[in-house]
């Protein structure tokens, strides 16, 4: 993969293979943020919640410490952390005053190159983990987004991975299935190749790029192995939840790769979906009718491609009605935008863009997911450019080949049955 920095970013390969993408920014502060290509889609088939339990289990002690100690030393520096688990990745966040980063980046060397995995910890974190399943039943949204993913991403019947169709925290039966040699085993796929860390400071490069090969040096090859996320369209499932009070519902459709020449024309025609109390979504669905307090669409990345996620949560009586107005006003994209509509939303992309980019820690994970899902770093003044050169015609071009209301897969979750 060809790595491009943005004017005024500096993108290293440090020796061992781990890519750095480093900004100089004046401030009293640091941002870090670390992206392994491990996530709950690499999951073993039979082990799901690996990733989950294991990104747990590293914060019980590193580097000669045990779990309290660490975290004393983070609190020490006044550290910050973040990060998590997620379909493809699985990240580690650290942010703080730039006098303590060479202290907060040993930190995070430790957690990944001397963990201390103390095997009475993991029935723990298993359990704790169980809980998280258990609770997905109190949250509908939530127990949605997975059925949805279940539906719409199957498992490839020949994969050694999970894949896409169960939660971070894993299945039952996958928590049951976990160990030390398993995790252990698991851990090895985390590496130098295809991790990427951002870093924002106001420090000089060559310092950085020092503590940066000083810090991970010796750390592990690993494995970047990407899971196909196969779609299925057309389907449509309704999971029945009677103690659920709201029927919810959930629209998966094709959208545009985020490396393709239509991906910034397809993030203005979002915006002009579901981008604002302006937007057709918005307006058509709360404003007009009066059918949903909460309707949404975003882009969602998974293996390589995008796609359309939309949402509503309405009552079981009026959901066929909300699900319909939904469904039309997807299909009514091809249609293209209006100019008004098209200025509303180029502008709406412009400032989600710069304020985007006003805090470090966000700045330091854009730089880490552009590396990881553009292949290059992205500058604000790059993307405020093509923004501001995309033309009403040029956004109505694609859509106008772009339908993704004829491939929709819904799925709904209430009592009664599945709206119609």
């Amino acid at each position: 993969m060809t790595i491009v920095a943005a004017p005024g970013t500096h993108v290293w390969t440090l020796e061992g293979g781990l890519t750095a993408a480093f900004e100089q920014r004046e401030g009293p502060g640091f941002a870090l943020d670390l992206r392994v290509p491990v996530g709950s889609a690499h999951d073993p088939l039979g082990q799901e919640g690996s990733a989950g339990v294991l990104e747990e289990w590293l914060y019980k002690g590193a580097g000669g410490r045990d779990a309290r100690a660490y975290q004393d030393a983070l609190d020490d520096l006044g550290v910050r952390r973040s990060g998590g688990v997620g379909p493809e990745a699985t990240r580690f966040g650290v942010s703080g005053l730039t006098a303590d980063l060479p202290a907060a980046l040993g930190l995070v060397a430790d957690l990944l190159l001397r963990p201390a995995l103390p095997p009475e910890e993991l029935p723990i974190l298993a359990d704790l983990a169980r809980q998280d399943l258990e609770g997905l039943e109190d949250s509908p949204p939530d127990l949605l987004a997975t059925e949805a993913r279940r539906l719409a991403f199957p498992r490839e019947g020949r994969s050694p991975f999970a894949g896409y169709a169960h939660p971070a925290s894993g299945t039952p039966e996958g928590l049951s299935n976990l160990s030390v040699d398993s995790l252990s085993a698991f851990l090895t796929r985390y590496g130098t190749r295809g991790s990427v860390v951002g870093l924002v400071a106001d420090a000089e490069p060559a310092e950085v790029r020092a503590l940066l090969e000083r810090a991970f040096g010796g750390w592990r090859v690993g494995e970047a192995v990407t899971v196909p996320a196969d779609f299925r369209p057309g389907l449509r499932v309704h999971v029945p939840h009677e103690e659920a009070e709201q029927t919810h519902l959930s629209v998966t459709a094709p959208g545009a790769p985020p490396r393709s020449a239509d991906w910034l024309a397809w993030q203005v025609a979002l915006t002009a979906l579901a981008g604002g109390s302006a937007s057709r979504l918005f307006h058509t669905v709360r404003e007009e009718r009066g059918l949903a307090y909460s309707v949404s669409a975003s882009p969602v990345l998974l293996g390589g491609r995008g796609f359309l996620a939309a949402y509503a949560g309405s009552t079981p009586e009026r959901a066929p009605e909300t699900l319909a107005v939904l469904l039309a006003e997807l299909a009514r994209l091809p249609e293209g935008l209006t100019e008004a509509e098209f200025e509303r939303a180029r502008r709406g992309l412009t400032a989600s863009v710069v304020f985007g980019a006003e805090s470090p820690r966000a700045r330091a994970s854009g730089l880490t997911r552009d590396l990881a899902v553009f292949g290059r770093v992205r500058s604000v003044a790059d993307l405020r450019a093509q923004i501001a050169a995309l033309t009403l015609e040029r956004v109505n071009a694609f859509l106008a080949g772009y339908d993704p209301a004829a491939q929709a897969t819904v799925v709904t979750l209430g009592p009664g049955e599945v709206p119609a």
